[in-house]
């Protein structure tokens, strides 16, 4: 797995280069596809040569996806809700203009789960709660269906629309939603300052990257 992550953090550079420069527009778009894709399962682009997801979960029991180890804050069950999550979010909500994905076929129902939040500053005994609760397959299909909704998105972006700032209605939209708690505004905060550009930078690439390595050393923790 350490060469596709030098690999990927190679070409996210590269990425966030010609994101900046923005005369190369359509390459860039085609990056930030793959850049993307390789963070999801394969079922989103089967032709991708690596998926971080499957690395992870694939030789991962239901119990060791649940576990949090011993002195850590997290379950990889929480991070694969919380990734979900925060991309639903930030893609379809800001980045997009539309409504988030959870609201839409029983995403919540299916999972086994109440809550909505990004998990964003979530309490210890919350996070255990979500982690025994949630739905393994229920949790990756959401995911999933979460990834192909931003990949459509991504396809969608006019070379324009790059440049421009986070729309402040739609960051109150997400508040009034719950999608993310008060005690958490530092987080609208942060994708106030975001251009379009910054969103496919983190989080639809970087945080999902970010939290699936730490997923790896979740995973390689014995109690």
């Amino acid at each position: 797995m350490s060469s596709f992550r030098k690999h990927w953090n190679k070409r996210q550079g590269e990425l966030r280069q010609l994101l900046d420069d923005g005369s190369q527009f359509d390459q860039a778009i085609q990056l930030c596809l793959s850049q993307h894709a390789a963070l999801h399962a394969t079922e989103l682009t089967p032709d991708e040569l690596y998926s971080f997801e499957n690395a992870l979960l694939d030789d991962m029991t239901e119990e060791q996806i649940r576990r949090i180890p011993r002195n850590c804050d997290h379950s990889v069950a929480w991070l694969i809700w919380h990734m979900a999550r925060i991309e639903d979010v930030a893609m379809n909500m800001l980045l997009a203009g539309g409504p988030q994905l959870l609201k839409q076929a029983d995403w919540p129902e299916r999972m086994g789960i109440t809550v909505i939040n990004t998990g964003n500053l979530m309490d210890e005994a919350g996070v255990i709660e979500l982690s025994a609760a949630v739905d393994i397959e229920a949790l990756r299909a959401y995911r999933l269906a979460v990834g192909r909704q931003t990949q459509a998105i991504i396809q969608d972006l006019q070379s324009e629309q790059l440049k421009k700032k986070v729309d402040p209605a739609l960051l109150e939209q997400v508040m009034a939603e719950g999608a993310v708690v008060e005690e958490a505004r530092d987080l609208i905060n942060y994708w106030g300052k975001r251009t379009i550009a910054g969103l496919l930078l983190m989080p639809a690439t970087r945080h999902n990257f970010v939290h699936l390595n730490e997923g790896e050393r979740l995973k390689k923790r014995r109690q």
